[in-house]
């Protein structure tokens, strides 16, 4: 009978059921296409472990500046992440960002079908799951994606309803976009490099803002919001409401990010991993649910230009460290990922030179 229940939620013909639409109808268990095998469930514990956390205010102070950029490398090094603290962007622009995320998923989904595309070469897109078209297995999520830089020629894009979103939304990115290239400087005298090394490139890069919603799930110990996975670009700036997201450490084990009022976490991606020739690699994380709140996270994806490629610096290619990578660019990643399987290959592995 139970069964029966499960397989009578599922989606009739392929048609489009989000996971709001789910919640909303206060269903008690999870449909059957939501249920992840046992080996990729999320564990019940996880390691409790003091993640870093970067003063970024004490980049001002030439005395404690080589301290913070060590801190920021051996982050890089140890786990491609850490949180930010005093990054100039204010808590109201932060909460205003995830208001209007909120809203909009809040509206009901004929408000929202207009940006419905499986398409991932789409600027706009709003979707669920992975691909709720191609999916096998679905992942408790709704999704809007959107390019962002230069704000000016995306934003007439971006939704229109709620009526807030585009100027709340657009003050966030705008910020994250800012934070970025002074990150990137960080992180590149970090690696030995000249801090306005790609500068220009990095100014006009790419940024998507992938705005997630999880909503509540019954039985949050069978699914996950999204599947482990590592970002494709230079870095990620994520901003979230509550706790969900959890990374994967050199060990393999995982910790969950816990949410610091003010704070912003930074992951490194794969193009990050490339232009580094593997110093730093990219993080493996994942979104967890839960069965109390919605969480809303706020991802400012970063990579240079859409056909821009990626290569290794040529200063951190030498005799002890030889060119391991391929080049790649971000039209590359969307081609791959409306090919691939996310859960079965990463991206990462197509650029690596076989030794």
């Amino acid at each position: 009978m139970v069964g029966k229940m499960r397989d009578s939620s599922a989606s009739p013909n392929g048609s489009f059921t989000s996971a709001m639409t789910l919640n909303e109808e206060r269903i008690t268990y999870v449909p059957r296409r939501y249920i992840l095998p046992p080996s990729l469930r999320p564990e019940r514990t996880l390691c409790d472990t003091c993640l870093p956390v970067v003063d970024l205010s004490f980049l001002q102070h030439p005395l404690l500046r080589p301290q913070i950029i060590q801190q920021v490398h051996l982050a890089c090094k140890e786990l491609g992440f850490f949180q930010v603290v005093n990054h100039g962007i204010p808590l109201s622009v932060m909460k205003d960002a995830i208001d209007a995320a909120s809203e909009f998923f809040d509206l009901p989904t004929e408000e929202k079908k207009h940006l419905l595309s499986s398409n991932v070469h789409e600027p706009i897109r709003y979707g669920t799951s992975l691909n709720h078209v191609k999916d096998k297995v679905h992942f408790w999520r709704d999704f809007l994606k959107h390019y962002a830089n230069p704000i000016s020629t995306w934003i007439d894009l971006w939704p229109s309803n709620p009526t807030c979103y585009k100027e709340k939304m657009g003050n966030y990115t705008k910020a994250a976009q800012k934070l970025q290239e002074e990150l990137m400087e960080v992180i590149f005298e970090s690696l030995g490099l000249n801090p306005s090394y790609l500068h220009e490139d990095i100014a006009e890069g790419s940024q998507v803002m992938a705005v997630n919603c999880y909503p509540a799930c019954p039985e949050p110990d069978l699914t996950l919001g999204l599947p482990p996975h590592t970002d494709y670009g230079m870095l990620s700036i994520i901003l979230q409401n509550h706790q969900g997201l959890q990374i994967m450490d050199r060990d393999e084990k995982w910790h969950a990010v816990p949410v610091i009022e003010g704070a912003l976490i930074v992951q490194l991606g794969d193009h990050m991993e490339v232009l580094s020739n593997g110093r730093y690699k990219s993080v493996l994380h994942r979104a967890a649910v839960n069965s109390e709140k919605k969480r809303i996270s706020i991802a400012s994806l970063h990579s240079l230009a859409l056909g821009k490629k990626v290569r290794p610096a040529p200063d951190l290619v030498n005799e002890q460290h030889i060119l391991s990578y391929n080049e790649g660019s971000f039209s590359d990643f969307l081609d791959f990922i409306s090919q691939e399987d996310i859960i079965k290959g990463k991206y990462i592995d197509k650029l690596k030179i076989k030794s």
